[in-house]
């Protein structure tokens, strides 16, 4: 029951914690639609790959991490750039006649890859995990269990994936319903990203970033 039961925790919290828009779940959908589900798929494999790295980070090496402040200080700056690049790549798409994809998919780049390295570089997986287990482990469901631990972190895979699912097939779904051209998309896609970037510049500038977060766990 115990195992059961942290299995279930590890996928409705990493389900739930993917469904709000992101740079991963956005860059998903996109790739769905401008290139295949099948592409999309293995994007979204290579984001829960590096995700479960972070998750067991978190279990079990959470006092080196801590001791990285500046280390997730570059790597929020370089999420923050990356994301306004691929909004100001989707604007630019958007203006082109002949073409379609912003600068950061248009590339030959196994998706796989593409997915781990924008995965690698979300440094807020671990401040989030890493607070959700330390309440699994206070409420007693989480114990310090090889068992536990895999159990968890393939619960929180499975989350992830179906979240991602809803990206990747509802996305596509949604566009060929409305018909919407390539161009519209890019402006829409890239307005999302633009918003995620103001987000994750603001959050830097008012100290709300995973560094500071990673200053207010025990």
């Amino acid at each position: 029951m115990g195992l059961a039961k942290v299995f279930f925790w590890g996928m409705i919290i990493s389900f739930l914690g993917t469904l709000p828009l992101s740079t991963l779940n956005v860059a998903a959908m996109q790739i769905s639609v401008q290139e295949s589900i099948k592409n999309a798929m293995y994007f979204s494999l290579g984001t829960i790959f590096t995700e479960l790295i972070y998750v067991r980070i978190a279990l079990v090496g959470i006092n080196w991490v801590k001791k990285q402040k500046n280390l997730f200080r570059w790597l929020e700056w370089l999420t923050f750039a990356i994301v306004l690049l691929l909004a100001t790549g989707s604007f630019i798409a958007a203006t082109r006649a002949h073409e379609t994809k912003n600068v950061i998919l248009n590339n030959h780049m196994n998706r796989f890859i593409l997915g781990m390295f924008l995965s690698a570089i979300t440094p807020m997986h671990i401040p989030f995990w890493f607070g959700w287990s330390t309440v699994l482990f206070a409420k007693k469901i989480l114990q310090p269990v090889k068992s536990y631990y895999h159990l968890y972190i393939i619960g929180t895979g499975i989350g992830t994936f179906i979240a991602n699912c809803i990206f990747i097939f509802g996305g596509k779904y949604i566009v060929e319903k409305l018909n919407t051209n390539q161009h519209t998309l890019n402006w829409i896609i890239g307005g999302i990203f633009l918003i995620t970037a103001i987000i994750q510049l603001l959050k830097i500038l008012l100290h709300k970033d995973a560094a500071e977060k990673l200053n207010t766990l025990g």
